[in-house]
């Protein structure tokens, strides 16, 4: 679109999504002590990987969400495979709290993981 041929309702509608588009994210830390702690970990990273989870950092995973309501679901999912022992932290926040995110390797800038794209169906 050119610049200045967007309406004052196609930025509400931009603000809108980066406050309903939602990324959940899964914080862990898991014992490995012994041979089950080792499987549980390792089944509770495979589990978030199929939920269409991707890895930020070795413990922490992210999941983009279209809406709040879908972040519910992820939310529920997560919940019901964690493993009986360790420590899990699942956080939602907004599309934009997550672009404000400032990411570094080393002190330079990081590029920012690329978003998902969202199918729209009518």
């Amino acid at each position: 679109m050119p610049m200045g041929s967007r309406t004052t309702s196609d930025y509400g509608a931009e603000r809108f999504n980066q406050y309903r588009i939602m990324w959940v994210m899964v914080y862990f830390d898991l014992p490995t002590e012994t041979k089950k702690n080792r499987k549980d970990a390792a089944r509770f990273r495979k589990d978030l990987i199929q939920d269409g989870f991707s890895m930020f950092q070795f413990s922490i995973y992210v999941r983009h969400c279209a809406s709040r309501e879908n972040a519910e679901v992820h939310t529920k999912r997560v919940k019901g495979f964690m493993p009986a022992e360790g420590f899990v932290v699942v956080m939602s926040i907004t599309d934009k709290q997550f672009g404000d995110i400032e990411l570094f390797r080393g002190r330079k800038k990081a590029e920012r993981p690329d978003t998902p794209q969202q199918l729209e169906l009518f």
